[in-house]
């Protein structure tokens, strides 16, 4: 496995990912020349091709790999009937407080001290916490008026139950099935915080698994073994995830059982994604407030039912979050402390670096450049680097997690051998071109 003793993530602070992601192109503050807009972030060149790998990933293994999956890609914009049935529009709130004082908003069961404002620091200035809804209201259509009104999605998940009987009615598949989407959504969060923990503007991957009423607790007990097969796939240390067997009275009012997974962030122990067993609660809403038959025939027989529902809900900013964490490493090399990001080999979003040693000959930058199409050509993420010096390039390629380095110098001119250097030991070994 990739991950060895040297790794040093679990003293990696907040910050440092922080200045990291901003400074080598991953992820900046949304609309920052305007001076930014709180809970929204920008991904740049290397950061979008690592949430396209940890988003491919994901869709390899619970939708291309499996012959129960169904994929899907709903609108954004629904119907506001949608959101009354499922308890959106009545229930999807947090509790707000207003500073007397200086009129700062906070979400009441987050302040570290319930008495005193974060903001200006007076106490007392607090007054009864009110529910608010944290659905992004819009219209549709030239009218503004109440039958105009639609949601930018909160969550993925009704997407799907909307399509069940699509997908049922033009696949009929077997029971138990699936049915997975990935897409954006949007919460008015009252403070965004922690860089991408908590978003206005998210990422979801969700998985509504369709199972016999009698059959949950054995495909709940399947998705908990293979939410653990993706926290391996995406690099994370086994003794930083853990499961939280969630209390009733602090589930969601449709779960009958839910495990949240946490994971060590600099910032502590939070939710990583979740794992809920829905009941028919989704679909029986549907029907009654539809007037459309939910109910799943068995084939061959005259047995219908409406299934019930387990849903693993992973989040793609926090799965980011997690593997920029546990990817961050800092060691010493000939006595210079050195940083990069010991990313999986699969998710590094650039795969090789090629250079020549020096780019002041000719001859070295042609080969190399030769060298460069070839692995573009088979690998894709495949970057040129010849800015500084080759001690130099080599950081700079360790810091955005670029597992091997190739470097053409004048034996490869000889012998069509090449250096490759590896990012995790920073070992050099020389090999042919037709060998990578």
């Amino acid at each position: 496995m990739w991950y060895n003793e040297r790794h040093m993530s679990k003293n990696v602070k907040l910050e440092d990912i922080v200045s990291l992601s901003k400074r080598r192109g991953f992820i900046f503050p949304g609309s920052d020349v305007y001076g930014g807009l709180s809970g929204t972030w920008d991904y740049g060149p290397l950061g979008v091709q690592l949430k396209r790998n940890v988003m491919q990933l994901w869709w390899k293994m619970f939708v291309d790999e499996r012959d129960d999956m169904y994929g899907v890609d709903a609108a954004i914009l629904m119907n506001k009937k949608v959101w009354e049935a499922s308890g959106h529009v009545a229930t999807f709130t947090d509790p707000l407080v207003e500073c007397s004082n200086c009129h700062a908003r906070h979400r009441a069961d987050k302040l570290e001290d319930a008495n005193k404002c974060p903001t200006c620091g007076q106490t007392g200035t607090f007054g009864e916490p009110r529910a608010f809804n944290m659905m992004f209201k819009t219209n549709v259509g030239p009218v503004a008026d109440e039958n105009s009104i639609s949601y930018l999605r909160p969550e993925t998940a009704q997407g799907v139950f909307t399509n069940y009987k699509n997908v049922v009615d033009t696949f009929y598949p077997d029971l138990p099935f699936g049915i997975a989407q990935q897409g954006k959504g949007f919460r008015n969060e009252i403070s965004p915080r922690d860089f991408i923990f908590r978003d206005r503007e998210f990422e979801m991957m969700e998985i509504e698994y369709f199972v016999h009423p009698d059959m949950w607790q054995e495909a709940f007990d399947h998705w908990v073994e293979q939410s653990k097969k993706w926290f391996e796939a995406l690099g994370l240390p086994a003794d930083m995830v853990h499961e939280l067997e969630v209390p009733e009275d602090d589930r969601a009012h449709y779960s009958k059982r839910t495990i949240d997974f946490e994971f060590d962030f600099p910032i502590g122990r939070e939710e990583l994604m979740g794992l809920a067993y829905r009941t028919d609660f989704d679909l029986k809403n549907i029907q009654d407030h539809s007037g459309k038959n939910m109910e799943y025939q068995v084939k061959g027989t005259n047995d219908k039912f409406i299934p019930h529902v387990i849903e693993p809900s992973f989040g793609v900013e926090r799965a980011l979050m997690a593997v920029l964490t546990a990817a961050y490493t800092e060691d010493e090399v000939n006595g210079e402390k050195r940083v990069f990001l010991k990313l999986p080999e699969h998710l590094a979003p650039v795969k090789y670096s090629v250079s020549p040693l020096l780019k002041n000959k000719p001859e070295l930058v042609e080969k190399a450049r030769e060298v460069y199409a070839a692995l573009k050509k088979k690998y894709g993420a495949v970057m040129w680097d010849d800015n500084g010096n080759i001690g130099k390039r080599y950081r700079r390629q360790d810091e955005i997690g670029t597992p091997h380095v190739v470097v053409i110098d004048f034996q490869t001119l000889e012998d069509g051998t090449v250096t490759v250097r590896d990012r995790d030991t920073t070992e050099q070994q020389r090999v042919t071109l037709e060998a990578i």
